[in-house]
């Protein structure tokens, strides 16, 4: 199975990751709707990653379920400051910035798994995975 890892540094290595996401699930047959889903769950990931994380790394796979249905497994991680109190964070409208509030539920909501792990001064790890 394919797997890529890239660092997270400025804003122009999302747009890589966009990009990288939309070819990848492509590969696997995601159809519009689903492409559309991904690509919109690892733009909000990696910009929290550099905007809250101070930057990080992205980690991408392809992988095959139990029923052999493709999928991809996105992990963003960053060695920032941690989120303090993880239910407001996955509040739909909760900002720590000026963003909409919407990366961390909304990708929860687009994805077909969603794991957050995190640690107050020691970073934050974000896994999604999406099913066709």
């Amino acid at each position: 199975m394919k797997h890529e890892k890239l660092p997270i540094r400025a804003q122009n290595d999302i747009v890589v990751i966009r990009q990288l996401v939309r070819k990848w699930a492509t590969e696997i047959g995601l159809g519009i709707t689903d492409q559309t889903k991904v690509i919109t769950a690892a733009s909000e990931l990696a910009r929290n990653t550099l905007d809250y994380g101070g930057g990080g790394e992205f980690e991408m796979s392809q992988l095959r379920n139990d029923l052999n249905r493709p999928g991809l497994k996105l992990v963003f991680s960053d060695q920032g400051p941690g989120i303090p109190d993880v239910n407001l964070a996955l509040t739909d409208g909760y900002t720590s910035g000026g963003g909409l509030g919407m990366g961390l539920s909304g990708s929860r909501r687009l994805m077909s798994e969603f794991q957050l792990e995190t640690e107050v001064g020691k970073g934050t790890r974000v896994t999604v995975i999406k099913w066709k």
